[in-house]
């Protein structure tokens, strides 16, 4: 494993230490990869997201209203309005 130093503002490195301390870490290294980890999953989303929106908007425009779509999917999960 690669070892990184990283200065950090005093009242950040009293946090990154009281995470740490706080039991739910083993250390401050722990505490750091954690927030990295939950950061790349962040972006990966993000990245999907986006991947999503570009298809959606390269698809050709419906032929149908907004209200049509819903009324059809409704339909489609027998939530008629009853």
């Amino acid at each position: 494993m690669a070892t990184m130093n990283v200065s950090l503002p005093d009242e950040m490195k009293i946090w990154v230490e009281n995470q740490a301390a706080s039991g739910r870490y083993a250390n401050a290294s722990d505490y750091i990869r954690d927030i990295i980890r939950r950061d790349q999953e962040k972006a990966a989303k993000i990245a999907h997201w986006r991947h999503l929106v570009a298809e959606a908007e390269n698809e050709p425009p419906l032929d149908q209203t907004p209200d049509e779509v819903f009324d059809g999917l409704n339909a489609r999960l027998g939530l008629t309005g009853e």
